[in-house]
């Protein structure tokens, strides 16, 4: 249900390129009553989807590092990243978007993910939403190299790390993106990525 204490008085649009940027007026009627003009600006660039793969018999996962102009404008010297792998959902369920982009990132052709849940990662200006898949991987499943689509100027390096190091790298500073963060922390506390005969060895 729609909130009866907003009001849309007036959208304008900044730019409508590679996505919309829109400055909204609207009413907001507070708790007392009173009726406050506010005006804000909204970044729609879709939703999106993102996964992290990982192997239990190896306790791995599969992430990559590419660079990021944003970050590099703030603060993130060399621009680079690591991060899950993640894509913008075009005409499509999220589940074959994420499967495409994996694909297309670092050559894995997965069958099955599973989706444990979605969140807005910035409420405040954009209206993205983002899909959260887990996938189990093994070596067989990698069709190619990977690397990104050239058309659409990525250069991606993939990488597979042990689970613990790359969890660890959250801590050093080394991974700072929110969608990795948030799941490799998924996969921690739901052991993902242990090997039960190696706990049970270990036992």
């Amino acid at each position: 249900m729609k909130n009866p204490n907003i009001t849309i008085k007036k959208t304008e649009i900044l730019s409508d390129k590679w996505a919309k940027l829109s400055k909204i007026t609207l009413d907001y009627t507070k708790e007392d009553g009173e009726v406050e003009e506010q005006k804000r600006e909204v970044y729609d660039r879709g939703d999106g989807a993102a996964i992290l793969l990982f192997n239990k018999i190896k306790e791995t996962v599969v992430l990559i590092k590419q660079f990021r102009l944003p970050t590099y404008l703030n603060q993130n010297e060399s621009g680079i990243l690591i991060e899950a792998c993640a894509g913008v959902l075009e005409i499509e369920h999220p589940e074959e978007c994420i499967k495409r982009e994996t694909e297309e990132e670092t050559g894995y052709e997965l069958h099955a993910v599973k989706k444990i849940f979605q969140a807005y990662m910035s409420p405040g200006a954009v209206t993205e939403i983002i899909h959260f898949f887990v996938a189990e991987y093994d070596d067989e499943m990698r069709k190619g190299k990977g690397g990104g689509l050239a058309s659409e100027h990525e250069n991606i390096e993939v990488i597979e790390l042990p689970f613990e190091t790359a969890y660890n790298m959250i801590a050093s500073g080394e991974i700072v993106d929110a969608k990795t963060i948030m799941l490799l922390q998924y996969a921690k506390i739901n052991q993902l990525c242990v090997n039960s005969s190696n706990r049970n060895s270990e036992e």
